[in-house]
């Protein structure tokens, strides 16, 4: 069984024999597209037992149990042959199949997964390896279904170290606990729109599926999540994730949730609750600014995604938000017209401050989670300090943040009272009329003493400069590539 072999480590110790690949980045994606086609094939087997006529919109040469499994002698494609197929005709017949408005979301989710998924491997020998290694799996076996799950989880933390993937990955405990205080009812929608690999998501399926008592809670369960990511190697990760879920049917969609213009929104475009961790730091193309209000308009991605989820929330809908402390204590004219909108519009109840290291090491950026409702104005905002626990003196990509760290606030939670601590407020509660006005919508209040550096071995110490290394000539390429682009014939820069 898979589960039990090392799954992950037996497939890295194939693609570093091969020359195509390039570091872990690749390996993950290259990993990802050939499992997503062996779980959709698991998924086509239930379909085709439970639905009369079914027809697979994958061509049938080009379905995981007609390529990728040996034939009744034993026998299967290896070699330059295997390579040959994957290259010339696989990859085209997934990239090129016919989608239309009315295709089923469980057919046309193969197109948008491999519209911009790649092939890295050169060698047919290694990558008849690697498929035979995923082909072990056995997905109609419920517990190694369940342990793939664990083992899926790892790999997406496995993104943290991948260079500039580990945009995609928010700690588990975060999303969990986000999740949780937000209670989930069954019947509600919930949304992400910048998805990433679906840890929001994921953590909110975890926290409803408690509820699930019968066939119809079951189907308002499947269809309570709807998500939207950019960037083609998180969706492809999101929405595999969701069929190892048994999300069946996943409305998750690869396009920009900024390229809308914000007044046009209805109601049918709103949802119960709103779960995010909106990719901070990054800017947009500035055309992307025409689709605000001139008020609205900023360069920073996470005010437009603060601005989308204002006008995306349900009358009475509730919203929990990661935002950077820049968000908190920035002063420029976008972001105090999206915080006296959501002081004044919205009701912004509670502001928990997150440890410094929370990200570490993948990012020093200090975060916050915003929890606000559209029932009322706001008249008070509780803020509540989550302290790194007395056994350490920071998190780390070794000690990372855990549920159990948020036992405190969320007992705190259902009964809020000022907390004084040696170093400062714990917990503190202030008028909306202070921070309005005395304020000036500075939100930075009940903050962090300073917290210790972490003292890395000199093992630690390598890795953390290797992983730093690795994430800088990621976005070097990244920005040669958007240069040579500029470049008139096809010109190259010579680094």
């Amino acid at each position: 069984m898979a589960m039990q072999s090392g799954f992950i480590k037996r497939i890295r110790d194939i693609m570093r024999m091969d020359a195509g690949i390039n570091g872990d980045a690749q390996r993950i994606e290259q990993m990802v597209w050939m499992l997503f086609l062996k779980v959709y094939d698991a998924k086509e087997d239930d379909w085709e037992l439970n639905e009369d006529n079914y027809v697979s919109i994958i061509p049938e040469e080009c379905r995981w149990r007609n390529w990728a499994k040996p034939d009744e002698n034993g026998h299967a494609m290896t070699g330059d042959t295997l390579l040959g197929f994957v290259n010339n005709t696989l990859f085209p017949a997934l990239k090129e199949l016919s989608v239309s408005p009315s295709t089923p979301v469980k057919k046309a989710i193969v197109k948008s997964t491999f519209e911009d998924a790649n092939n890295y491997m050169k060698d047919g020998v290694y990558l008849r390896q690697v498929v035979d290694v995923i082909d072990e799996i056995e997905f109609d076996d419920v517990k190694e279904s369940h342990a793939f799950g664990f083992v899926y989880e790892e790999i997406l933390k496995d993104l943290q170290s991948a260079g500039s993937s580990g945009e995609f990955y928010t700690p588990r405990a975060v999303t969990d606990f986000m999740a949780k205080m937000i209670n989930p009812k069954l019947g509600e929608q919930m949304a992400d729109f910048a998805c990433g690999t679906g840890g929001f998501i994921t953590s909110w399926l975890s926290e409803l599926s408690k509820q699930i008592t019968d066939v119809d809670s079951q189907a308002q369960f499947d269809d309570s999540i709807y998500g939207v990511e950019k960037k083609p190697f998180p969706y492809l990760l999101c929405v595999t994730n969701m069929l190892l879920h048994d999300i069946e049917v996943p409305r998750i969609y690869h396009d920009n949730s900024l390229k809308h213009h914000l007044l046009d929104y209805t109601a049918d475009d709103r949802f119960d609750v709103i779960l995010m961790n909106p990719p901070y730091g990054g800017h947009e193309d500035k055309s992307i600014q025409s689709f605000f209000p001139d008020d609205l308009a900023s360069s920073e991605t996470a005010d437009l995604f603060m601005s989308v989820i204002m006008y995306r929330l349900k009358k009475n809908g509730r919203a929990a938000v990661v935002v950077p402390d820049g968000f908190l204590f920035g002063l420029d004219n976008a972001k105090l017209s999206i915080k006296k909108k959501l002081l004044t519009e919205f009701n912004l109840h509670t502001i928990v401050r997150l440890p410094n290291s929370v990200f570490a090491p993948y990012t020093s950026i200090s975060t916050n989670i915003i929890f606000f409702d559209n029932t009322q104005p706001t008249k008070e905002t509780w803020y509540y300090r989550v302290d790194i626990p007395t056994d350490r003196k920071h998190f780390s990509k070794t000690k990372p943040m855990e549920l159990k760290h948020f036992d405190e606030c969320i007992q705190w939670w259902n009964d809020r009272k000022e907390i004084i601590l040696e170093d400062g407020y714990k917990a503190q509660m202030f008028s909306a009329d202070y921070l309005l006005n005395e304020q000036g919508c500075n939100l930075d209040l009940c903050g962090y003493p300073h917290e210790e550096e972490e003292v890395l071995s000199p093992m630690e110490t390598i890795q953390n400069y290797q992983e730093k290394r690795t994430s800088l000539n990621a976005e070097i390429d990244k920005v040669l590539a958007q240069l040579e682009a500029l470049l008139p014939g096809g010109a190259s820069i010579d680094t």
